[in-house]
Formats: structure tokens, C-alpha cells, sequence
């Protein structure tokens, strides 16, 4: 049957018309017999002679042999293959081997998977069937053929009576080729079909589409898929014939004849009986049409029948074929006609086919077109030829001929507009009105289209395609990773930046779409590094400036920014997985302030773009003529922001949007809506971060510059410049005192940058430079938090000069007033000034004020350094820790701060740490004893003292507090009535972090000095009470770190005097109490490094031994509250490790450690001791004479030692052990003394027993001496 599908490995098999033909000319075997039988019966016919019975013989085996094949052929079709590699290959178009045939096998070629063997098939058919008809039309019909009892197929009146049967047999073949819906058989088959009928001219056209038909109908008995192929069978015939080249070539030899109009019109028959046929059809007369003169389009193609119905339907309906026919038809011949009805303009041009109310007519047609996805429909590419018939310019595709060509007028300069016009039009009615607003499905249509754009587009028609409902739609999908469209959305974006590429325009354009349409919030929205991406690429002067100069528009242009829901909310789609619009806006987080959220990206954006700009190589390759034309292009981008910033956040204009300053030959313009007060204040902590960045790179500057680029002094002219412009103002209204401090700040900065210009480099220039920095940084600091600031301002430009001689030349009689009395010193200012600065400081104001103390550290007085302690060392809720275990309730000295409360015995000045170390880090007591200043200082001191004493034992005394800094006052105050401790807490300890950078910052250049003492005291004292608070481990580990690199080990340690060895022995003291009473491990092992530098320390000073022996006291009085108390964690280990480093202290303790564990009930510590004992006088091996006198000396002591040992052995096997050895140690060593005999005499019998039992051969050598 025709529409039966077949194996792909068998050859086509007949229909069954055709093979009842041929079975009803072929004698059946049953007739032969019955024959037979009558004539044996009658015995009538038995003169017939023996030739017909040879004749009818052969004939009944013929036609059984035939039947049988025809039956194999129909049952297995598979064993086909093998029985042709057994029998050569038979010609069933002749009866002779001499004339020309038709090879059967060439038809299972056609269906092959390669295509270079069906097209080799296709050509050896063409061949053959020429022959075959060549000699058909030579012998005027009569050959073989027609007389062969076996036929192909039987005689049909299909008007093709001048063909070869050969060749209608083929014919047929191809026709229900086409229409198999095996694998690659319709390819082959119609090409087989196209060439054969394009090489023998016998074929009628007429006859072979009216064949077709009536081969391959469609009856209303057929099955789906049945009718399918004969469909599709029609329209790959159609395609055969249209590629053939017949049709015109018979329209040019005959114009009068109408085979192009009915072609036609079969197609368009075709195509309207199935959706899926409309657009392959619409390609079949799109291949005719291409090998057709523009006459015959004109004359035949448009005249067909139902072509102008289908045009005028196309519209309502949505038939996208419909128009990408009329359009490519009106690209062929190029007339006017009104037989394209409706869908094209007439007289057709661009823009008025793409104009907003025939787009709107046509939009059908492109939302239809989704039929075909994931392949894009044909349209398309043609929508795009003819939006963008250009390539984009030279100068766009080329960033570096950007500049120079910018300004050139092109040729095509109205096309190019004119693009733009049509290409907004449509995306606009077609992309964001159609599509966009639909199902998933067009939406990834609309995306597949503006990628087909890419390639053609300029830098501003992308903007064009990322509009604002575009970028909606990217953040919807790419919002939400389950989203049928994601892997669509971030297809597109990777396409966009891969087309953005390193093309400067390109990359403008695309951040400015993403983020003005989501209103600077892409990355955030999406989950994307798309816009930090492309920001990161501009690493030049040139790509910065072009950038910078975009914000600037896109800040103060006054553009419609949509605040709509994305469409993707109000899709129809019943697919969508989308919620309501709403459920949320996403741009603007509920608080709809998306203009803001925009310029507010913009600000911040801004200084991060210098971030970019970096050296192509290493700065030790370049020479000073590059570093410096780097260096000046980098002020360029710097001075431009630091503009911007400063007009936005400083300024404002009376009098319109724009002012123009003569002066500096600029125009600075404002958004026509005033922006809020809190984006200019984020310009002003922009301005804060840039001259911090500013600060930070000029480390490196040219010293030989004539003229620095110094963003400092560059500001301060600008903001003079633009305050002198009568039309433009501040702002921020400021009071009396602070606008009296805003003018001394600008007119102290300007001193110094001129007096810096003049000195040489050196101390002094690096002074004015940091002071004017932070001079710059409290300026804008001002203008953030009007009437907080002015008393900080006034007290620096006192201290500037103060600091700087110059300075004080010109005073006026009101300053001089104001500084009349007596003054402080310039330095307790200054650190007074910071301290008040430091809790409420920004970050860049935080780092101008650790500049200048570096460049003044120097000169920090005693009292200046005792107040960054105190802060340090202070608690806003100072409390004892609470209790960590069972035992730790009973008020003994295991917890630090109930140490300072029990020890009663301990120094004049109080037992408490706090009290001694503050005594012992007095000014008067480490610093010079020739200090003018001495006596006052202590007296501060002794009043702080009390304080501290009033803090530790009564909690807080804040009347104290309130005397010593104004900040904390008010904290205290706040934290009082709002009750919001931790929020204070959390200020005071990120103002404790600032202190302890100021102290950093002042230990690196000062390790050496007594000074350091007071620091580590304080630092020390600020490390213990942070354990009585939560969350204080940040802070800790600060502490520790600032004493292992700062002081413990710095490449310098403080010297001292003879004198002052009673302070360090205090301060060991503390420390020992530290390591073997805190519950800590981490304040035991400070404890324990800090010991070892004490000792250092004491070791360098050239003492007596008395003062050396109050030393050791200290450490004999720990050892013996070791053995005591059973609350000591004392390890021994670390007193071990004391005497490895410092013997001295190990050799008067020998005597003690002895007695001691002879007297201990504690095994394990009896045990630790030995280890100790054995340590010292293993040291003491090389050393005879030390050796000697230490064992002479304890000799009675020791054998009463061993002779305990010996007589209380240790129950475990180690322990006894380590017993033996340490008794083998001492024979050992007294032995090598020659003081056997006075050992022994000290030893009683029984113990000398128990020495020959338990040590054996090391007993032997005192036997002789008994």
C-alpha cells in the first residue's frame, strides 16, 4: 500500500492493485493440474504431441519459480541482500543482456544513511533510465520490453505513454518513496525524483503533478500517520520538481502555458490542508520563484488562484509563512502589487512597513511564529536584513579609532537614524508588546530575535534592544533558577557580553541599559557578576573617562525610569510560574525609591572605577616618564569624579539647573528634581573614600614632579572656585561656628599646601601632607553632621599651629585672645582632638588621623599615651566573671579580678593589678626623671588611680567617666537611658579597636623606650577583663597580636636603669600570678610570654645581685604557693624552660624545689619536681665548680631527698622510673665530684639498703666507701 511504512532495509513494496495485476498474469499451478487430469480421464488428447507438453512444462516452472520469489520478497524482505550476493543481478527491463535495463538494487541506495551513496544511486538511475528511454524512443516503442510475459506493472492511463515502463515503473517507485516514512528515504527518493526528471524531457509536468496526486491521495479511511506521509510524500515531490528547473524552462519556451500558475496552486492547496505544511510549502515556491525570470513572477506566480486570499487571510489568522512569502516576493521583483493585500505597504518601503500601526497589524503573524521553535522561523532573519541593512561603522567595531573618528559625519547618516527609528518601533510594538507580554514561548522568541540582532547593531541601538521591559524579563528569569526560560536568559546575556567584547561603546551602553532599567540593582536582582564584569574591563585612563562621563548623563538626566512590575508578572501564560505583580516589585524592595536606588549606584560606582586602573607592567620596569603620564591620566579620572561628587553632594544652584564658571570654563549641572538629603550625603562619603584612595596611592609619587597631583589641594580650590559663583551655594545651611570652622579648615589647607610646595622633601612635607588630608577629611566630615565637629576643627587648626612654625606668623589679635593663658601641650591637644574624633569618625577620616600620628608619634607625652590607654583598658559594664565552675564560687585567687580583691599582702600601692601596673606605668616612675612636667603627671595619675580603684571595687564610678572623655559620657548616658547595651557596647569596642591601631602605629617606632612598659601593663590589664564580657574575642585576639609583633618580639625592648629593677619586678610578679592562677589558657600562656621579656629585659640591666635576688623571690614565692595550694596551675614546665633561658634564676631555687618535694603528699608534682631538679643539674655538667658548690651545699638535703624517695617508691611503673633515674643522676654526679664518702656518711643503713636494692650497678662505687 502507499502509505504503509517499511522496513528501511527492504525494497519498496508494491501496491495492491499491483500485485493483483500481476498475479492475475501469471497461471497458477492448480489450473496445470486439473488440466491434466481430463486429458488422462478422456485420453482424447493423447496425440497431442511431446513439444506443447515440453512448452507447457517449462511454462508452469517459470511461473511457480516467479510466485515463489514475489512470496520471499513480501514474507523477508531481509533476506533480499543475501540472495543478490549469491545471484547475479538480473535486467527485468529487457529479454536480451545486449540492450540496455533497469537495476532493482539502485533503489535500496536511495535509502541509505550516507548521503554520498544515495547520490551515487541517484546517478547510476539517471543513467540507466536514460538509456533505457533512449532506446525505447530509438525503437519507437517495440522491444523487448513490450513483449516480456513478466511486467512491472500493469498498463495505466497516467499520460505517460512516451516513457519507457522502465521508467514509469521508476516513477512510481519515486513517488512512494518520497512518501515512506523511513529513515533518509524521502531525501533519496527525491533526489532520484528531481534529477531524473530534470535529465528526460519525456516526463510531462502536467501528467507527473496530476500522477502525484493520484498516487499519494488522501482518503478518508487513512490513519494518521498514513495521511502524513502521503502529505509530505506530495510536498517532497512538489520540491523534486520545482529543483528539477522543468517548470522554467517549460514557461520560457511556452509563456502562454499556465504550468507555473497550476503548480503554484497545487502548493497552496497543499499548504492549507496542514499547519505544518504551510512553511516547507512556502519554500518549494520560494525555490521556483528563484529559477523564475521577475516576468513570470509577476505574470504567473502572483496571478495564481488562492495566492491573494492567502495574503488577505494571513493577517487575521497569524500566518507567519504568508508574510515571510510576500516579503521575500516583494524582494525578488521589487513592484508594486496589490496581490500582497494587506501584509505590505504599497508603494513598499522600511518605514512604512515598520511603522507602529502595520506592526501592530502584523503582530499575529510574529507571535504565531513560534510554531517552529526551538528553530527560528525564516521571517525573522529577513526582519533583521531589513531592520539593519548595514554593518555597524568602523569606529564601533574598532575602540581604538573611537576618538579620533567620533565626530565624523557619515555618508549614511540618515539610513542609520532611520534604522534606529524602525528598529525602536518594533521592539517596541512587536518585542515588548507582543511577545514579551505572552507565553514562555515567545519570550524565548523575542530573545532568539534580538540575538539574530546582535551582530549588526551599533553601541546605540543596544540600547535599543535592551529596553526596559527586556531587562525585566532577563531579571525575572534569571531571578529564579527553576524557571523554564533560565538556561534561555543566561544563553542571551552570555551572547550580549560576548558581542559587548572589549568594544568600549558596546560596554558603555550595555551597564548603562542593565542598570538604569533596574535601577542599579542587575547583580543583586539576577545573582549575576554581569555589571561588575564589564566595570572591571576599564583599566585605562581613556575607557574611565568615557565611563565616568555616562554616569554623570545618567545621573543627571531626567529620563522616564518605568516603575512597572516586569511583564513576565502579568503574563497569560498558563505555564507561568510567576506570581501575581502584586505580590512584590523586586527593583525597589517595597520602599519605592528606584530613582534613588539608581543614583545612589551611580555614586558608589564612581570611586571603584579607579580601583581599575592599573600599570600594564611592573612599576620597577617603567620609566619615570611613564609612571608620570600614568599618574597624570589617573588625577584626570579622580579630578572628573571628585567634581561630580562635590557639585551633587556639596552645592546646589538658585537659579536653574546649570551654571557655568568662567574661571574654570565648566558647566556643572543638577538633576532637575532636587536629589534627598541622603544621596548627598553618600556623595560626601564618596568624596571621604576618594581622597582616602588618594592618600593611599601617593606613597609612590615622583619625588622630581614640579607640580603633584594632589587631589587634596585640587579640591580645596574647586570648592573655593564654585562657593564664589554669587548663583550657587552650600547646601547645607551651617550654623555660625560651623561655617566659622568650614573657612579656617579651607584656609589652613591652603597654607600648608603652599608651604609643602616650597620645602624639599622630608619630615616636614610629610607632616603637611597627612595634616591636610585629614584637615580636607573633617571638612566634609562637617558637612555630614553639622555642629558636632566645629570644636574638633578649631582644636586642629590650633594644633597645626602649633606644630608648624609658619604658621603662627600673622595671628590676629582674636586668635590671640582665644590662646591666651596657659596652654597644654601641642601634642595632649592633638591626642585629645583624636580621641574625641575617633568613636563617631568615618573610615577615611579614621585613616587621614593614624597618618598624621605616625608623622607625630614621636612626640606623644606620657599623659597624651596613659589617656589611649585608659580607653583601652575601660569596660562600659565592668563586672566580675561569673563563676565557670563548682569550685570556682569560694572567693579564693582563681579568678584574675577576685586575685586584685584576696591579695592583701602584695606592694604599697594596693594588690590589684590594675592599681600596681597603673603605679608602675606612672609617667614619673619609667619616663625621664628631668621632666618638667613630672609632678603634674603623677598627679593626674594618682587621680586616675583612684578612679581605677573606685572602678574595680565598686563597678563603675561615672562621674569618673564623665571627667575623663566627653564621648563616653554620652555613651554612658545613652546606654543608662535607653538601656541598649549592646548597641553601646558595640560603639565603645569598635572606638577600642581605633585606639589600638593609634597604639600600634606608636609601639612600631617607640619598642625601645620605657614607654612600651606602660603599654604592655595597660594592654595586658585590657586582655584579662575582656574575658568578663560576650563577644570580646575579636578584640582579644587584637591585643595579643599588637604584643607578640610590637613588644614581645620587636627588634628593640626597653632599657632600663639600676633602678628601676623594682618595677620589672613587679611586673614579673603579676605576671606569675597570671600563670598560676587564671583559668584561662590563653591569659596564662600571655602571662607566660610576657615573663620570658620581663626577664630579658631584667637581664640586660646591669645589676646587683640583691636586686637580681628580689627577682628570684618572686619566683620562690610562686613555687612555694604551688606545693601549698592545690589551686595553683602553675606548670613546671614553663619554670623549667625559665632556667633553661635564664639560669640565674634556677640556682637559688634548687634549695627550695629539694625541700619541697621532699615534704609533698602530691605524687604527680613530687614527680614534676624531679624533672625540674634533674634539669638544673644536668645544666651544671661542663661546670665543675658550680656543680660542686651546688651539691656541697644541699648534699644533707638531697640524701634525706633520696632516702624518701627510695622508701616511698611510686606505685606506678614510670613513676618508679623516673625515681630511679633521677637517684642515678645524682650518684652519677656526686660520684664525678669525689664526694662518695660524704655522701654516705649522710646516708642512714636502711637507706643505703634500699640504694643497693633499687639502683644496683650505680650504687656499686659508694659500696667501697661504707
Amino acid at each position: 500500500m502507499a502509505g504503509k511504512k517499511r522496513p528501511s532495509s527492504s525494497m519498496e513494496e508494491p501496491t495492491e492493485e499491483q500485485t493483483e495485476k500481476a498475479m492475475a498474469s501469471i497461471p497458477s499451478s492448480s489450473k496445470v493440474s486439473e488440466k491434466l487430469k481430463q486429458m488422462e480421464r478422456r485420453k482424447v488428447r493423447k496425440a497431442l504431441d511431446k513439444e506443447r507438453r515440453r512448452v507447457a512444462s517449462e511454462g508452469n516452472q517459470k511461473s511457480e519459480s516467479k510466485s515463489e520469489s514475489n512470496t520471499e520478497e513480501e514474507q523477508n524482505p531481509e533476506s533480499e541482500l543475501k540472495q543478490e550476493t549469491k545471484e547475479p543481478v538480473t535486467s527485468v527491463a529487457s529479454t536480451s543482456l545486449t540492450q540496455p535495463g533497469l537495476h532493482l538494487d539502485l533503489f535500496r541506495g536511495l535509502s541509505s544513511q550516507e548521503s554520498s551513496v544515495r547520490e551515487e544511486a541517484a546517478e547510476r538511475l539517471v543513467r540507466e533510465l536514460r538509456d533505457v528511454q533512449r532506446s525505447y524512443e530509438e525503437s519507437n516503442g517495440e522491444n523487448g520490453e513490450q513483449g516480456d510475459p513478466v511486467k512491472l506493472e500493469a498498463e495505466k492511463d497516467d499520460g505517460m505513454e512516451n516513457c519507457a515502463p522502465s521508467l514509469r515503473y521508476a516513477i512510481r517507485r519515486f513517488i512512494r518513496g518520497v512518501s515512506s516514512s523511513r529513515e533518509f528515504a524521502r531525501q533519496g527518493f527525491a533526489l532520484a525524483l528531481a534529477a531524473v526528471v530534470a535529465e528526460i524531457h519525456a516526463i510531462k509536468l502536467d501528467s507527473l503533478m496530476k500522477f502525484i496526486v493520484e498516487e499519494l491521495e488522501v482518503s478518508s479511511g487513512m490513519k494518521g500517520q498514513e495521511a502524513k506521509d502521503n502529505l509530505l510524500g506530495r510536498l517532497f515531490a512538489y520540491a523534486s520538481i520545482a529543483r528539477s528547473s522543468r517548470i522554467s524552462e517549460q514557461w520560457m519556451s511556452d509563456k502562454n502555458s499556465s504550468i507555473v500558475k497550476d503548480f503554484v496552486a497545487e502548493v497552496i492547496s497543499l499548504a492549507a490542508k496542514k499547519r505544518y505544511l504551510s512553511k516547507p510549502a512556502v519554500s518549494v515556491i520560494l525555490d521556483l520563484v528563484n529559477k523564475l525570470p521577475e516576468e513570470a513572477v509577476l505574470t504567473q506566480v502572483l496571478e495564481a488562484p488562492d495566492l491573494k486570499d492567502w495574503f488577505e487571510r494571513a493577517a487575521k489568522v497569524g500566518d507567519p509563512d504568508a508574510l515571510f512569502l510576500a516579503l521575500k516576493l516583494q524582494e525578488r521583483v521589487k513592484a508594486e502589487n496589490d496581490v500582497l493585500g494587506n501584509l505590505l505597504p504599497c508603494p513598499f518601503s522600511a518605514d512604512k512597513f515598520f511603522a507602529r500601526d502595520h506592526l501592530l497589524f502584523l503582530s499575529p503573524c510574529f507571535k504565531e511564529s513560534t510554531f517552529c521553535l526551538p528553530r527560528l522561523h525564516g521571517l525573522w532573519p529577513v526582519v533583521v536584513n531589513m531592520l539593519l541593512p548595514d554593518m555597524p561603522a568602523l569606529e564601533e567595531t574598532n575602540p581604538t579609532n573611537r576618538s579620533t573618528k567620533k565626530h565624523k559625519k557619515s555618508k549614511k547618516g540618515n539610513s542609520s537614524e532611520d534604522s534606529s527609528v524602525n528598529l525602536c518601533n518594533f521592539c517596541e510594538v512587536v518585542i515588548e508588546s507582543s511577545l514579551l507580554f505572552s507565553s514562555h514561548d515567545r519570550k524565548c522568541l523575542a530573545l532568539n530575535f534580538l540575538l539574530l540582532t546582535l551582530p549588526k547593531l551599533s553601541a546605540s541601538n543596544l540600547q535599543v534592544i535592551l529596553s526596559s521591559k527586556v531587562v525585566y524579563c532577563l531579571m525575572d528569569i534569571l531571578s529564579n533558577k527553576s524557571s523554564w526560560l533560565y538556561k534561555a536568559g543566561q544563553h542571551f546575556l552570555t551572547e550580549v557580553m560576548n558581542f559587548v567584547g572589549e568594544n568600549l561603546d558596546r560596554r558603555i551602553a550595555a551597564i548603562v541599559s542593565l542598570q538604569k532599567h533596574s535601577r542599579g540593582r542587575f547583580d543583586n536582582i539576577t545573582k549575576t557578576q554581569t555589571v561588575k564584569q564589564l566595570i572591571a574591563k576599564f583599566d585605562n585612563a581613556d575607557g574611565c573617562m568615557h565611563f565616568v562621563d555616562s554616569l554623570i548623563s545618567l545621573f543627571v538626566d531626567e529620563g522616564p525610569i518605568s516603575d512597572e512590575p516586569s511583564d513576565q508578572s502579568q503574563t497569560t501564560d498558563e505555564n507561568s510560574e510567576v506570581g501575581s505583580a502584586e505580590d512584590k516589585d523586586p527593583l525597589t524592595n517595597g520602599n519605592g525609591t528606584g530613582s534613588d536606588t539608581l543614583k545612589n549606584w551611580v555614586i558608589d560606582t564612581m570611586p571603584r572605577v579607579i580601583k581599575n586602573l592599573k600599570l600594564n607592567s611592573n612599576l620597577k620596569t617603567l620609566t619615570d616618564e611613564e609612571i608620570v603620564r600614568f599618574s597624570e591620566d589617573k588625577f584626570k579620572v579622580q579630578a572628573a569624579i571628585m567634581k561630580f561628587l562635590t557639585v551633587q553632594g556639596l552645592f546646589t544652584a538658585s537659579l536653574g539647573t546649570e551654571v557655568t564658571s568662567f574661571e574654570l570654563q565648566e558647566k556643572f549641572t543638577w538633576p532637575k528634581a532636587a536629589i534627598s538629603n541622603a544621596l548627598r550625603e553618600s556623595c560626601i562619603r564618596q568624596l571621604q573614600v576618594l581622597l582616602e584612595e588618594a592618600q593611599k596611592s601617593e606613597g609612590a609619587r615622583i619625588l622630581n614632579e614640579i607640580e603633584p597631583n594632589d587631589l587634596a589641594s585640587y579640591f580645596t580650590r574647586f570648592v573655593e572656585t564654585v562657593s564664589s559663583i554669587p548663583s550657587v551655594s552650600l547646601f547645607t545651611a551651617l550654623g555660625d561656628e560651623d561655617d566659622k570652622a568650614f573657612k579656617k579648615l579651607l584656609k589652613m589647607e591652603s597654607k600648608l599646601s603652599n608651604e609643602e610646595r616650597k620645602v624639599s622633601p622630608g619630615t616636614d612635607s610629610s607632616r603637611m601632607h597627612a595634616m591636610r588630608f585629614l584637615l580636607m577629611q573633617l571638612l566634609l566630615q562637617i558637612l555630614l553632621h553639622p555642629g558636632e565637629f566645629h570644636e574638633a576643627a578649631i582644636d586642629l587648626t590650633i594644633c597645626c599651629k602649633k606644630a608648624f612654625s609658619f604658621l603662627s606668623q600673622g595671628y590676629s589679635e582674636e586668635e590671640e585672645e582665644e590662646e591666651e593663658g596657659s596652654a597644654p601641650q601641642f601634642m595632649d591637644v592633638l591626642v585629645d582632638t583624636f580621641l574625641s574624633l575617633l568613636p563617631h569618625s568615618s573610615g577615611p577620616l579614621n585613616y587621614a588621623i593614624e597618618q598624621v600620628f605616625r608623622c607625630f608619634c614621636d612626640e606623644v607625652t606620657d599623659a597624651g599615651l596613659i589617656r589611649m590607654l585608659r580607653i583601652v583598658k575601660k569596660e562600659l559594664n565592668p563586672r566580675h566573671l561569673a563563676p565557670a565552675e563548682e569550685d570556682s564560687g569560694d572567693e579564693d585567687e582563681d579568678d584574675f579580678l577576685e586575685i586584685e580583691e584576696d591579695d592583701e599582702v602584695a606592694g604599697d600601692g594596693g594588690a590589684g593589678l590594675s592599681d600596681e601596673s597603673e603605679g608602675i606605668a606612672e609617667p614619673g616612675s619609667i619616663v625621664d626623671a628631668d621632666d618638667e612636667d613630672r609632678e603634674d603627671e603623677m598627679d593626674v595619675d594618682s587621680a586616675t588611680n583612684e578612679d581605677d580603684e573606685n572602678e574595680d571595687s565598686d563597678g563603675m564610678d561615672d562621674d569618673a567617666m564623665f571627667r575623663m572623655d566627653a564621648y563616653l559620657a554620652a555613651m554612658f548616658n545613652e546606654k543608662r537611658t535607653s538601656g541598649n547595651d549592646s548597641a553601646a557596647q558595640s560603639q565603645f569596642l569598635s572606638f577600642k579597636f581605633r585606639v589600638l591601631s593609634l597604639l600600634e602605629i606608636y609601639l612600631q617606632k617607640n619598642s625601645g623606650k620605657t614607654q612600651a612598659l606602660t603599654v604592655y601593663s595597660f594592654l595586658v590589664q585590657a586582655y584579662v577583663k575582656s574575658h568578663a564580657n560576650t563577644g570580646g574575642e575579636q578584640f582579644r585576639q587584637r591585643i595579643t597580636g599588637i604584643l607578640q609583633r610590637k613588644i614581645f618580639k620587636a627588634k628593640e625592648y626597653p632599657k632600663f636603669p639600676e633602678n628601676q629593677v623594682e618595677t620589672l619586678k613587679k611586673l614579673i610578679e603579676k605576671s606569675l600570678k597570671l600563670v598560676s592562677r587564671s583559668r584561662f589558657k590563653d591569659v596564662s600562656s600571655l602571662a607566660q610570654n610576657a615573663t620570658f621579656w620581663l626577664l630579658k629585659i631584667t637581664t640586660s640591666v646591669n645589676c646587683a645581685n640583691p636586686e637580681l635576688e628580689s627577682v628570684v623571690e618572686v619566683f620562690r614565692n610562686t613555687l612555694v604557693d604551688y606545693f601549698n595550694n592545690k589551686k595553683s596551675r602553675l606548670k613546671l614546665g614553663f619554670v623549667k624552660e625559665v632556667v633553661r633561658r635564664y639560669p640565674w634564676v634556677g640556682t637559688p631555687l634548687y634549695g627550695l624545689l629539694i625541700e619541697k618535694c621532699c615534704s609533698t603528699k602530691a605524687e604527680f608534682r613530687q614527680i614534676e619536681t624531679l624533672y625540674l631538679l634533674d634539669f638544673i643539674m644536668k645544666s651544671y655538667e661542663k661546670d665543675s665548680s658550680c656543680s660542686s658548690k651546688l651539691v656541697k651545699k644541699h648534699l644533707k638535703i638531697i640524701c634525706e631527698l633520696i632516702g624518701k624517695l627510695l622508701t616511698n617508691m611510686p606505685q606506678k611503673q614510670s613513676r618508679r622510673a623516673d625515681v630511679r633515674r633521677f637517684c642515678t643522676r645524682v650518684l652519677n654526679v656526686v660520684s664525678g665530684l669525689k664526694l662518695n664518702k660524704k655522701f654516705i656518711e649522710r646516708l642512714t643503713p636502711e637507706v643505703c639498703t634500699l640504694c643497693e636494692a633499687q639502683l644496683g650497678a650505680a650504687f656499686k662505687p659508694f659500696k667501697t666507701e661504707e
